[in-house]
């Protein structure tokens, strides 16, 4: 992809050790029940994102190579806007929470997800980055607030021999000096959301499947 102007400061959100001066593509790998796996081009593992759903909270932990724990990803429970947060390391306290998500509408045809950092760099009404596009096409973008400036892209990956099982994988392009683990947790965020709705979905067309075939049964 071009390389975009660099107009934007440095990008560092869960850690500096995650950005690089110049830009890169890194694989996203989503395999079964919210497991995903980062690499970069030569298939060496970046990051990992492992479920541990608890009775309350979906939860997603983003993790090292080494399966060290970078940051939890927790959903917020019982409220408008689909909303998510993100604690540093292991810890679930307010104190430690880097950022937070929410759908900017209630109903939305496309993916959009706003972004708050929890050290505000705008405005509390502005979000402090931006993902929107076409999940389901694998074409969304990461912009800096409301702006049209670009941080990260995703695009769907091309066939090689060089690539096996495409199915569930994608690329993104890292601009650079952006904090790619922080592009991996919005990543996350979205897979999880749309698994969570589908979900959903299926659990209910059950439920209407079964009491239909009760009523006709009976």
């Amino acid at each position: 992809m071009a390389k975009p102007s660099n107009s934007y400061a440095p990008v560092s959100v869960i850690g500096p050790q995650f950005m690089a001066p110049s830009q890169f593509d890194i694989i996203v790998d989503t395999t079964l029940r919210g497991n995903i796996v980062i690499t970069d081009m030569n298939h060496k593992i970046l990051l990992k994102v492992k479920p541990f759903d608890t009775s309350f909270h979906h939860q997603r932990v983003l993790l090292d190579a080494d399966d060290e724990p970078i940051a939890i990803i927790r959903q917020k429970w019982m409220t408008s806007h689909e909303r998510w947060s993100v604690f540093r390391g292991e810890s679930e306290s307010n104190s430690d929470i880097i950022f937070s998500t929410k759908e900017p509408h209630m109903f939305q045809i496309k993916t959009a997800l706003d972004v708050f950092l929890a050290k505000k760099t705008s405005s509390d009404d502005v979000c402090d980055f931006k993902l929107k596009g076409s999940w389901s096409n694998r074409n969304c973008t990461i912009f800096v607030g409301d702006t049209s400036t670009p941080i990260a892209q995703m695009f769907k990956m091309e066939s090689s021999k060089n690539v096996k099982w495409v199915e569930g994988k994608f690329m993104v392009t890292i601009y650079p000096n952006v904090d790619y683990a922080f592009v991996v947790t919005l990543i996350a965020i979205v897979e999880a959301m749309k698994m969570i709705k589908s979900d959903s979905r299926k659990k209910l067309l059950k439920e209407v499947g079964t009491n239909v075939g009760g009523i006709l049964t009976s």
